[in-house]
């Protein structure tokens, strides 16, 4: 019986059964690349997700940024309820990186709030990968960086069964050994609580309790309860608790990454002093000694991943242990399929992390902030990335260079299974000082396909309207686009390029009694979710985004995609990045995308170019079948299994929100030392 089982109602359809078929030759071949080229709509994860039925391993799949990878994480849950699916992203809600700045003698320390929920989330993947095969893990591209050593979690984690040998008060060391608190009161996560002989422990990964009771020195029973309720769910006849923090070290490991600090630190020192660098000396020394004080006291320090490379008895350079160091590898080969999702986006994103994360901290060391070893504690680099995956199946409506050059097979799947055509793509002009002289474009939707709709008469807007900058002639054209989507109770997507934009225009347009709101990627994770479930139930109508609204999201309520200077070509205006924009029309029937210009790009016209072949395509499959185009229609989901998700009523759609910055408070510490 195959590892994974697949449960949907549907059946491979259109371009899928060829596309699963070539990917799947290529698979059993040993290749280590191919690629799946389907535009929006296709169908590609029920395509990937037919796939993993015939790979018998674990798999990584990989996604741009967190809402994208919360999304493909209810997908895959649905596809394989009886498997573990689990959900692997940044447990930051607000992070800012410790940091300093020469030029003004600034140091920012590092500040983060910690998501609790999604620290979890992380453990239960980890935790699956251990004790089961058929696991799926969704995660973003921060599965890359530092994690800790696996064979120290695993190797930590504290196993329990019937009859075994125990003190009370070995256990109480071995769950603190394991960075689990105790605690009198309220239980939650990493924490337990002794009542007599009685523990009751609250794991890193899981939303219940372990009951656990020792009588004459052994162990008696091992309970699962609930959390609230206390009731017991289930008896067992052993238990394995994993350690709280990933990064975990035995006591030799400690006692010999001590004297490794130590020894590091005596040669820096000794750099400083020579070079004549007396403030770096000092600085460096005050900081390093109270962390080795910490880890001797504790076994743990504010900053304790700076420290990871002796903490793991790893070589200068030498690469960290990642998510990707916990699935299984066999005869030194990884041993999983990994599934990089968007890969036009997650490819450059993961070779870019190493070089940014290494200016930071070399400036760091260079003045006496950490030690040289902080420089290994870091993402890895995109070639050490290569050797860490096993075979790859990259996924994209637009693949890039690398996957169009490296993949052994391109399957292309651009029909869609349920007839839909690539919206009608209308060109206005942006800018009501251009002159409107026409220009072609290709589709408007109507019968006059060479046409071009002129700016609408411009309002008289305030002065504080024109300093924002928010209120030009394809905005005053778009909110009498978005009046009509309103009445017919239906979705907008506006795309702008900057976080700031977006955010002011949600406000301008709020004022003006519109229901909207804006997503980018200072909202925090989990509230990403809930602000796109809010836009799937029409508790507002427009949605504003700057990025984070491009690949992959399936919002087949959206009627229209309305991009704003389009004509901007770079990253954001990309031919890529417009075809990927326009994709988020092309679930329904209705769908439209108006592109705000006052030029025609080489990106716009290659990107309506490609649509129009698309759309040529998708016309001949429907008429040789007989099919009628049909809206997607998807059941609307909360994304994450998250126990006491804030009620929607409460969120922001609809009104300008009254709450602190979501950004957080930042603490800059300014450094008035001279040397």
């Amino acid at each position: 019986m195959p590892l994974f089982q697949l449960h949907s109602k549907f059946k491979p359809a259109g371009d899928q059964p060829e596309a699963i078929k070539q990917l799947m030759a290529s698979l059993d071949k040993g290749n280590r690349y191919q690629t799946l080229l389907g535009v929006t709509g296709s169908g590609k994860t029920f395509t990937v997700a037919n796939l993993i039925t015939q790979f018998d391993q674990p798999v990584l799949v990989m996604a741009p940024n967190k809402a994208l990878a919360a999304q493909l994480y209810r997908e895959y849950k649905n596809f394989f309820p009886e498997n573990s699916v689990n959900y692997f992203v940044s447990y930051y809600d607000y992070y800012q990186p410790e940091a300093y700045m020469p030029t003004s003698d600034t140091y920012i320390e590092k500040e983060s709030m910690i998501n609790e929920e999604i620290d979890r989330l992380r453990h239960q993947a980890t935790s699956a990968l251990v004790s089961r095969k058929d696991v799926i893990v969704v995660a973003s591209v921060s599965c890359i960086y530092n994690l800790g050593v696996p064979n120290n979690y695993f190797e930590s984690a504290v196993h329990l069964e019937i009859g075994q040998p125990m003190v009370r008060a070995d256990l109480m060391r071995q769950l603190i050994k394991i960075q689990f608190a105790r605690t009198p009161g309220a239980l939650e996560r990493g924490k337990f609580r002794v009542r007599g002989d009685v523990f009751e422990i609250a794991p890193a990964a899981d939303k219940f309790l372990y009951r656990i009771e020792i009588k004459d020195q052994r162990v008696a029973e091992i309970s699962v309860i609930d959390a609230l309720t206390k009731v017991v769910k289930e008896n067992l006849k052993e238990a394995v608790i994993f350690p709280v923090k990933h990064f975990v070290s035995s006591e030799p490991q400690m006692k010999e990454a001590l004297k490794e600090i130590k020894a590091e630190l005596k040669d820096r020192l000794a750099y400083f002093k020579k070079k004549e660098l007396y403030l770096e000396a000092e600085r460096l020394e005050r900081r390093t000694r109270y962390d080795l004080e910490m880890l001797k006291t504790l076994g743990f320090c504010h900053g304790i991943e700076n420290y990871s490379r002796h903490l793991a008895g790893k070589l200068a350079g030498e690469a960290p242990d990642t998510l990707l160091a916990y699935f299984p590898w066999k005869d030194g080969k990884p041993d999983f399929l990994t599934i990089m999702d968007e890969s036009h986006i997650g490819l450059p994103q993961v070779r870019g992390m190493y070089a940014g994360d290494r200016s930071r901290k070399e400036v760091l060391a260079q003045y006496g902030w950490r030690l040289p070893s902080a420089l290994d504690n870091r993402p890895l680099k995109f070639d050490e990335f290569e050797k860490r995956v096993g075979q790859v199946v990259f996924t994209s409506a637009t693949p890039g260079d690398f996957e169009m050059t490296k993949s052994s097979t391109i399957a292309e799947q651009v029909i869609r299974p349920t007839g839909l055509i690539d919206p009608p793509i209308e060109v206005r002009r942006a800018s009501p000082t251009i002159n409107p002289t026409p220009f072609p474009s290709p589709y408007r939707g109507g019968n006059d396909t060479n046409s071009v709709v002129s700016p609408a008469p411009v309002l008289s807007p305030t002065r504080g309207e024109i300093k924002r900058g928010v209120y030009n002639g394809q905005v005053n054209d778009v909110m009498q686009e978005i009046e009509g989507i309103v009445k017919r109770g239906e979705r907008a997507i506006i795309n702008v390029l900057t976080k700031k934009m977006a955010e002011e225009l949600s406000e301008f347009l709020l004022q003006r009694k519109f229901a909207v709101n804006y997503l980018h990627s200072d909202v925090k994770t989990l509230q990403r979710t809930e602000i796109l479930n809010d836009f799937r139930l029409g508790k507002f109508s427009v949605l504003i985004g700057v990025n984070l609204l491009r690949e992959g999201l399936d919002l087949p309520e959206v009627t229209l995609v309305a991009i704003m200077d389009a004509d901007r070509e770079g990253f954001l205006r990309s031919e890529e990045s417009l075809m990927q924009t326009m994709g988020r029309a092309a679930r329904n029937v209705s769908g439209k995308v108006i592109l705000y210009a006052d030029t025609l790009t080489k990106s716009i016209k290659n990107a309506m170019k490609e649509v129009e072949r698309r759309r040529k395509l998708q016309l001949e499959y429907n008429e040789k079948h007989g099919i009628t185009p049909q809206t997607t229609h998807k059941a609307i989901e909360q994304f994450l299994d998250i126990p006491d998700a804030p009620d929607p009523a409460n969120s922001r759609s609809g009104k300008i929100s009254t709450e602190p910055d979501r950004r957080g408070k930042r603490s800059i510490k300014k450094q008035t030392e001279k040397k």
